[in-house]
């Protein structure tokens, strides 16, 4: 059975026993997230826990590394500040490989999202140089990057990452294949398959397969309707929630072929005040999307089909057994220990 590479990203705050169910299961977990200050200082997490509990089960930790300031809020203003300034890249580095060194950890991702345009350069040669630096040491280094079609993609998300640069900087590219149902979206499939395929054929063009990791969704979105652009919100929930909700409103369950992913719309009843003082009762319908086994077996084809390095979970803080079955069915995992 071919053998691939599978990450999970995990915050701190991982139930013990969910971790302990994903990690037989994984070859690398990634630590969500260091943060850095404008003059290139780390700004630490405390992941020791999650970085014993994968060592224990043979499972390499990553240390995530985000344009997150000390108050926890992402800034494309940081990343500015800091490539452009050689001496706080300098201090990153160093502070990176001291990080990496005192925890026992497998290496770096970097997760830089919205870097402006005319420090995507910078950028590459970042991750360049840590790479470089560290896998001499014995440390890996990768890159998550958004998931481009083209190499002109206008937007912010898009024209500071460089496919073909990152492809030779990283060890492995991380490629964030999901998120085209969001929260602030109109209802669709989170990851459908059809744009997954548009992304990963673009990537293959750019980064040999061997270094790329798989973007793969572990939750889904209910959008209460209509939808209203720049109002709605949708609620992330899990796959599991999606299934109960399905059952608790009668809901039967659609699967959409071209995305390659469930879906079904219900009516839930709600009681609105009719400012008398008493209340009336009215329903309002909701479409979820969501994965199951069908939409993962999918995109694990596609993983086998352009001979990828693997996948990348968003992410492990609930347990998802249809997910595990199809990363089993399909492949065994590498463990990198």
């Amino acid at each position: 059975m071919e053998e691939i590479i599978v990450n999970g990203y995990v915050y701190p705050s991982v139930q013990p026993e969910v971790l302990e169910a994903w990690l037989q299961s994984l070859s690398l977990i990634s630590t969500f997230s260091y943060g850095i200050t404008p003059d290139g200082a780390l700004i630490p997490l405390d992941d020791e826990e999650l970085v014993q509990a994968a060592s224990n089960a043979e499972v390499g930790s990553l240390m995530v590394l985000t344009p997150m300031n000390e108050q926890g809020q992402f800034s494309e203003y940081l990343v500015s500040d800091v490539l452009g300034n050689p001496v706080a890249v300098d201090r990153l580095l160093n502070e990176i490989l001291n990080e990496m060194k005192e925890k026992n950890l497998f290496g770096v991702d970097f997760d830089f999202e919205y870097v402006p345009v005319q420090n995507r350069d910078q950028y590459t040669e970042l991750v360049t140089r840590a790479a470089e630096m560290f896998n001499p040491e014995g440390y890996l280094v990768t890159v998550a990057l958004a998931p481009k079609i083209s190499a002109d993609q206008q937007g912010l998300l898009y024209q500071g990452h460089d496919y073909f640069g990152m492809g030779q900087a990283a060890n492995f590219v991380l490629l964030m294949t999901y998120e085209w149902g969001y929260t602030y979206g109109p209802p669709m499939a989170v990851a459908p398959i059809n744009k997954v395929r548009q992304v990963i054929e673009y990537g293959v063009s750019e980064i040999p397969p061997d270094k790329i990791l798989m973007g793969i969704p572990n939750y889904g979105y209910d959008w209460k309707l209509p939808y209203i652009q720049r109002e709605s919100i949708a609620e992330k929930i899990t796959s599991e929630e999606a299934v109960r909700r399905a059952q608790q409103y009668g809901a039967e369950i659609q699967f959409d072929e071209t995305a390659q992913s469930p879906y079904f719309t219900y009516w839930k009843s709600v009681t609105i005040p009719n400012g008398d003082g008493t209340e009336m009762e009215s329903y309002e319908q909701h479409e979820v999307w969501f994965e199951d086994d069908r939409s993962y077996k999918a995109k694990m084809d596609i993983v086998q089909e352009f001979g990828l390095a693997g996948i990348s979970i968003w992410n492990i803080m609930n347990y998802n057994q249809e997910l595990v079955d199809a990363i089993n069915n399909a492949f065994s995992v590498s463990k990198v220990y």
